[in-house]
């Protein structure tokens, strides 16, 4: 190994001499000297010629190779899961906006105008109902109370059925 004063009087920028890029290995002193005449000299100290990954090159090259691959995988994987771009949320919404605006121009053009009629008469207790045999729900035929309001609104004609609308708080809740 030779000392620094030698080192120093033989240094100079770009040199590839084995005995001096050995001595800078050693010696950090002359390792800042060295830096600041040739800051590349700090790589070509490193030496490398030697080195040999465990398992050897091809092993080596597979293992960068493998993560190389497991990072595509996450990066497609991620793709998949990304949130929707504003371009892409600004033509969905204008999508089904101009559906909802057809679909109701064209029930508001096909959709028949009735007049709205008038309630026909409020009744008080003891005014009969009438109903159809086909209700899943319970029939009341007739019913008589006092403290009752008794709601009906005709049909168009006389052969629809009626709707009517008992008012009590003795009735019970799913009648």
């Amino acid at each position: 190994m030779i000392s620094c004063e030698a080192f120093r009087t033989r240094f100079h920028a770009s040199t590839e001499d084995p005995s001096l890029l050995d001595h800078l290995r050693a010696c950090d002193r002359c390792l800042d000297f060295a830096v600041d005449v040739d800051p590349d000299v700090l790589f070509r100290s490193l030496g490398g010629a030697e080195l040999v990954p465990p398992g050897g090159v091809d092993a080596f090259v597979s293992d960068v190779m493998r993560q190389v691959r497991v990072r595509d995988a996450e990066t497609a994987a991620a793709a998949r899961h990304r949130v929707i771009s504003w371009p892409r949320r600004l033509a969905i919404a204008a999508t089904i906006a101009a559906g909802l605006t057809g679909t109701l121009l064209t029930y508001r053009a096909n959709a028949p105008t009735v007049a709205p009629q008038p309630i026909a008469r409020i009744a008080h207790a003891s005014a009969p109902v009438a109903a159809k045999a086909l209700v899943t729900k319970p029939v009341v035929e007739t019913y008589d109370s006092q403290n009752a309001t008794i709601v009906e609104v005709p049909g168009e004609s006389s052969d629809d059925v009626k709707v009517v609308m008992i008012f009590d708080e003795n009735l019970p809740a799913d009648l």
